[in-house]
């Protein structure tokens, strides 16, 4: 709920650090471990396995049904350790808007997103595919309805509502039933009502047993692990009280605690109870791919205005901030997919990919029935973005697996390009700017190929850009603009024993062609044209200047047909020029396409903003 207001474990690691490893491993379920139990109450252990999984993914309203299916097809083998779920609790019948599950009418698990069983089901489904579940949890509230009837046929008035055990009256609620109106008073933040949502005592022990009933029951369902909602206005000694009720010490919490300059509330307040969300982190990622430059992303792993990066729990944007404008969002096109590259090979915090659907009304909810109902998740078919199946994100889960425990290494900034890299297991470039950056970067990879994971296979087949890193550590090799070249030790295709650098990605020589008929519909204005621009000669090189002129003569499809090498993998991508000349490139990975030993290959696409 908005409201207005890593680990890097290192052999010389700090104390606080080796901790937190030990907790990890309390948590270790089919030999993946669930990142970040709170060291204070989680059972002693050995460390974490190297290779463990700390990435999460927050797959924002979609149905309990759509996420187990995930988990096995996609969430399982890409290597993320948990799933968070949206809220589970009974929510109102009357309003689809997303909001609305952030109004609880009851604690029973039955919502617009599927039944109890299927949300049991769920967490066994998503537990033997090797992912943990973590609940979303509203507990600072109830409904801000004055009356009606929840999504299971609970009854509700104003101030009473149905709970696990006798459930709540008007005096399990705090005294001030007005509004907030001063984020500078502590006491308004933290016992006054958040926009008309009525306040629930959480220094009422019966509030506190009762909110613990829930969470044992989410508990006795598998979860692993609980995001508090609106944790910062609810005072972290109640919070610290309803956590030594749960029956299971060692579930992950993490909450979502918005500090912001001179208010009295401060998200390390809550370090003692689990993790806090870390607002700042969020918002600095959006300056900097905005135009702030990737220079300043410099000492992130280490900066004093940031929580500690074993505490921190990061995001590239939420369900809220992708709304307010605060962060990033899927509307940003390619800087929010360099923002998660960059987010998921850093060290700093512990990150959760955000995939939720498109959206043009900041209240509208998820695609739903007739009845209200959430619809099931289809991936390219319909609205839902399905973020965490891209190269940048699903393919970056398995660099930052296989570069666990390594620390940040050969820093390389200029302006609006960046590199650097993980110990002697992961190299990553990004280019924010509107043209290729061609030149040898100094890795501490081993020698030998390696695949680009960005603009392929995230294994030991390449279907993307194959780097060669010589026996020094240099490797040449091209960012497309706008783009992202990620390497680690997991994606080889083999290895040399006296590899050269060599400019990649390389044409494979023919001597023979085919033609190859470019099709893609993007929209203009006056004035524009739209180009392709690939890696092979006839394609300009990655050259803009030298790229193919599309044919407008079946607007708003633009076409071209282009002689190409015959039995070639070539990549591409389409670029929009203006009369003045300027630039712009079509956001994502590089497009692939392998040229027919004969005949003409039709290709369709869609301009990626």
């Amino acid at each position: 709920m908005r409201t207005t207001s890593h680990p890097n474990p290192t052999a010389g690691a700090p104390d606080r650090a080796r901790r937190r490893l030990r907790a990890l491993a309390a948590l270790v379920v089919g030999g993946l471990a669930l990142a970040g139990v709170l060291s204070a109450v989680a059972p002693s252990a050995s460390a974490a396995p190297a290779g463990s999984r700390t990435v999460g993914v927050n797959l924002f309203q979609w149905t309990w049904n759509s996420i187990a299916a995930e988990c096995t097809d996609h969430l399982g083998p890409d290597g993320y350790a948990w799933v968070q779920t949206s809220p589970p609790q009974e929510r109102p019948v009357l309003g689809g808007q997303w909001w609305t599950s952030y109004q609880p009418v009851s604690y029973r698990i039955e919502s617009k997103l599927g039944t109890r069983a299927e949300y049991r089901a769920m967490v066994d489904t998503c537990r033997a595919a090797g992912v943990q579940v973590i609940a979303d949890v509203v507990i600072n509230h109830m409904s801000g309805q004055t009356s009606g009837t929840g999504w299971a046929g609970t009854p509700f008035s104003e101030e009473r509502y149905p709970g696990p055990a006798g459930g709540y009256g008007p005096q399990d609620f705090h005294a001030c039933r007005t509004n907030i109106a001063s984020y500078a008073d502590r006491y308004q933040v933290q016992s006054c009502r958040l926009v008309g949502l009525q306040d629930l005592d959480t220094g009422s022990d019966y509030v506190r047993q009762e909110i613990a009933d829930y969470l044992n029951d989410l508990i006795s369902l598998g979860v692993r692990g609980f995001r508090v909602d609106a944790a910062k206005h609810i005072a972290a000694a109640d919070l610290a009280a309803i956590r030594a009720r749960l029956t299971d010490q060692s579930v992950y919490v993490v909450q979502e605690v918005i500090g912001a300059p001179g208010e009295p509330i401060q998200p390390g307040e809550y370090l003692g109870v689990g993790d806090s969300h870390e607002f700042s982190y969020a918002r600095h990622l959006k300056s900097a791919f905005s135009g702030g430059g990737l220079a300043s992303l410099g000492g992130l792993d280490s900066a004093s205005w940031l929580l500690p990066s074993d505490k921190a729990g990061v995001f590239v944007d939420n369900h809220d901030t992708e709304r307010n404008g605060e962060t990033l969002s899927y509307k940003n096109g390619s800087a929010y997919r360099l923002a998660n590259v960059f987010m998921l090979a850093h060290p700093y915090g512990w990150p959760t990919v955000y995939s939720g659907y498109a959206f043009s009304n900041n209240d509208a909810g998820a695609p739903q029935s007739a009845n209200g109902e959430v619809d099931d998740a289809r991936c390219g078919q319909g609205t839902f973005t399905c973020a965490h199946r891209w190269n940048e994100t699903a393919h970056m889960v398995g660099f930052r697996n296989a570069v666990a425990g390594t620390g940040l290494v050969g820093w390389w900034a200029d302006g609006d390009r960046l590199a650097f890299g993980r110990g002697d297991k992961g190299y990553v470039a990004l280019n924010r700017t509107g043209s290729p950056l061609t030149r040898t970067f100094t890795t501490s990879l081993p020698a030998g190929q390696y695949c680009d994971v960005i603009s392929g296979g995230a294994g030991a087949t390449c279907s993307g850009t194959t780097v060669t890193v010589g026996a020094g550590g240099a490797a040449t090799f091209t960012v497309p603009a706008d783009g992202a070249v990620a390497l680690h030790v997991g994606a080889r295709p083999g290895t040399t024993t006296s590899p050269s650098p060599t400019t990649s990605p390389t044409p494979s020589p023919t001597s023979s062609a085919a033609a190859v008929a470019f099709g893609v519909s993007a929209t203009t204005v006056w004035g524009q044209n739209i180009f392709v621009v690939g890696d092979v000669p006839a394609l300009g090189g990655w050259d803009p200047a030298r790229a193919v002129p599309l044919s407008a003569a079946t607007y708003p499809v633009w076409r071209a047909t282009v002689s190409l090498p015959a039995g070639s993998a070539v990549q591409y991508k389409y670029v929009r020029k203006d009369a003045s000349g300027s630039v712009t490139w079509e956001s994502g990975v590089n497009r692939t396409l392998t040229v027919p030993s004969g005949g003409t290959l039709s290709v369709a696409d869609t301009w990626r903003s």
